[in-house]
């Protein structure tokens, strides 16, 4: 390979995690009660979190930022006598990510094992980050026990760079009360939400069905491809080539029913997770809130609620109901990294670490997690449990399970933070500019196309 179109690919990775925004599905933290040798770039003293539990054993340094990890972590260390986990918090989401993304570069300074959202693989197998776990005892045999998008997910070719834990399969929650209330039917369909959408307006409802907003990167990706939209081809085995098909009649369809129902007042356009759009999801502002199975704890997470909401978990609209389509927003792995010093205990970690009914009870009950363990994910205790939220609602059982299962994964490409800052500002500027979907989706193909190929790529469109 030409080692300067090599250095290009990577710096245009680096480059594109620069000001990284990614809106991860859960968080966490903690103070430190212990230190330990090992890992962190190859055997410096790494400070833990956690207490380790067997001192003279192998110890693996973990960045990860779930909700109550370390008694995960405690769970896992009580377990074995050969390999403790050394935890830390390096921050979510982007915060982790631009020091893991400075310690590459640095060619020091990252743990043995990392918590990273799927979208992010491509990207850090660009920049050679991350090990193939075929090296180290993992099997495509093991796909048989994730959910198929999810294994999906973190292969490339016949390579495994990561072992998925959570995930986002999508739904529809609504506020029941409201469409009692204006006596709306609640949609099946995207044509049925239109209608939806217009019959809570003439009926006198003040706000609207739900929100468009165009920096919600993921969910804008999830909406799209439940129409069949696959924007990129890329595998890292062959990483000078990339195919980029953004502008698509699916992708049209899509962008241009959204820009429709904006431009006619039915749906708002506030930017996600702010203030004002948190605020609106919860005081009856928002009729629906398309979420992934995360959502209901981040709903629950807001102030400021309305006192006589009364919340349903239904499935995701379709454009063909006999021939549904289910996506997914969001959702987590354990990766090892190139600088792990005992990669063979690396990998023994991010296979075992929630790869039992153990972990998953405290990930389920304590961090909300959505397993992508099929034993856990399929058992009756997950299936069957209720949700006071939702006043004792199944929504394993009525939404998330079969939206789960139903997901078979979806290509990302090795600079995805730049592909979705330029489709945030296509976005914004196609409804502030009313511009169509079709002149905006051209414009973003357009410089995706010429990004890729002023990296080196070679591009297929």
């Amino acid at each position: 390979m030409n080692t300067t179109r090599t250095r290009r690919w990577g710096a245009a990775a680096v480059a594109a995690l620069v000001g990284l925004g990614l809106a991860a599905c859960s968080s966490g933290g903690g103070g430190s009660d212990g230190t330990a040798t090992g890992g962190s770039g190859g055997g410096s003293k790494a400070s833990c979190t956690n207490k380790i539990q067997k001192p003279d054993a192998t110890k693996v340094t973990v960045w990860a930022w779930y909700p109550a990890f370390e008694d995960v972590v405690n769970q896992f260390n009580g377990a074995h006598d050969d390999v403790q986990i050394c935890w830390t918090n390096a921050g979510q989401g982007a915060d982790e990510y631009n020091k893991f993304t400075t310690a590459i570069q640095a060619g020091k300074g990252a743990p043995d094992v990392i918590m990273l959202e799927s979208e992010v693989l491509p990207t850090y197998e660009t920049l050679k980050g991350l090990e193939d776990l075929t090296k180290y005892g993992a099997s495509q045999d093991l796909a048989s026990k994730y959910t198929e998008g999810s294994w999906k997910d973190v292969t490339s070719g016949s390579s495994i760079y990561a072992i998925p834990v959570d995930g986002g399969p999508m739904g529809m929650l609504y506020r029941k009360d409201i469409f009692d209330k204006y006596k709306v039917k609640v949609p099946t369909t995207w044509d049925e939400f239109a209608t939806a959408a217009q019959q809570l307006k003439d009926a006198g409802f003040k706000g609207t069905i739900t929100d468009f907003p165009t920096n919600g990167n993921a969910l804008l990706y999830a909406l799209q491809a439940q129409a069949g939209w696959t924007p990129f081809t890329y595998d890292a085995g062959d990483p000078t080539k990339i195919g980029i098909n953004v502008d698509t009649p699916e992708s049209e369809k899509v962008i241009d029913y959204w820009n429709g129902l904006v431009g006619k007042g039915l749906v708002a356009h506030e930017d996600a997770f702010g203030t004002d759009y948190n605020t609106n999801l919860v005081d009856g502002t928002y009729a629906v809130y398309l979420a992934a199975a995360w959502g209901p704890g981040y709903l629950q997470g807001l102030s400021g609620a309305d006192k006589n909401a009364k919340w349903v978990a239904a499935p995701m609209p379709q454009w063909d109901t006999a021939n549904p389509v289910q996506v997914n927003w969001g959702g987590s792995t354990f990766a090892v990294t190139t600088q792990a010093k005992d990669k063979k205990a690396a990998a023994e970690v991010a296979l075992g670490v929630f790869d039992n009914d153990a972990a998953w009870k405290i990930g389920i009950d304590k961090a909300a997690l959505f397993p992508q363990f099929k034993s856990v994910l399929e058992s009756d205790a997950f299936k069957n449990k209720k949700y006071p939220f939702f006043d004792g609602q199944q929504i394993n059982k009525d939404v998330f399970l079969a939206s789960a299962q139903g997901y078979s994964g979806f290509q990302f490409s090795p600079f995805q933070v730049y592909a979705y800052d330029q489709q945030t500002q296509a976005f914004h500027d196609m409804i502030s500019k009313k511009q169509s979907a079709a002149d905006t989706l051209k414009g973003l193909q357009d410089k995706l196309v010429k990004y890729a190929q002023g990296q080196g790529y070679t591009v297929s469109q």
